[in-house]
């Protein structure tokens, strides 16, 4: 079989090629993408050189909490009007946007940039954790704690799980209320629907009534 950018110009083919890096983007995803590039408009196609380049340069972790912000603190962390004393943990940024679009929750947030994977040779040192304690660490005017609880939301995985089990353990000292989302049937669900580890989460999440 051919190669199938043969008679493309080496800058189509290094288009391609750096397109075709993008998570979930194939060969002939990046084909069809450099092509309306290509099929676009100077001032479209520069708007989009120019967005990559602003995220690159202007886009940094917020030094608090370590989320993806323009602006230092971002807009969370300076928000007066969230409650503080409740920090959210989280993976990653995109975990934190999807929990602010539930409207549900009004503290703020914790990122840690990835979670706990040995195999891949990933530990707390390459986390956020130890900037999470210094945080939990700080007092109030009047010296109590800035924090009162800390909720581990870190994703349903193997993964996620030890990260939570670890950071439990971590947080023990500090004395602050530590707890984990909850997990098992969602409203409207049927018992005779719901596969093993769903009904496992729900009984071991089990709320008293």
């Amino acid at each position: 079989m051919g190669n199938s950018k043969a008679g493309y110009s080496a800058l189509v083919r290094r288009l391609m090629e750096l397109f075709g890096r993008l998570p979930g983007v194939g060969a002939r995803s990046a084909e069809r993408m450099v092509f309306h590039i290509l099929k676009s408009s100077p001032e479209e196609a520069l708007a989009l050189a120019d967005a990559i380049r602003a995220v690159k340069e202007r886009v940094h972790h917020c030094k608090i909490c370590f989320h993806l912000t323009e602006n230092d603190p971002c807009e969370i962390c300076a928000d007066a009007t969230r409650d503080h004393g409740v920090i959210c943990v989280v993976e990653q940024s995109k975990d934190l946007f999807q929990i602010e679009a539930t409207g549900a929750y009004h503290g703020v947030y914790h990122v840690l940039l990835g979670r706990l994977a040995p195999l891949e040779g990933i530990g707390p040192e390459n986390l956020t954790v130890d900037a999470l304690l210094a945080r939990l660490r700080r007092r109030d005017e009047k010296g109590e704690p800035a924090a009162r609880e800390v909720i581990l939301a870190t994703n349903p995985t193997m993964e996620g799980d030890g990260t939570a089990l670890y950071l439990q353990s971590r947080l023990r000292e500090t004395g602050i209320t530590v707890t984990r989302l909850a997990r098992g049937l969602p409203a409207g669900a049927q018992i005779e629907h719901s596969n093993k580890a769903i009904l496992s989460d729900a009984l071991t999440w089990r709320t008293r009534m």
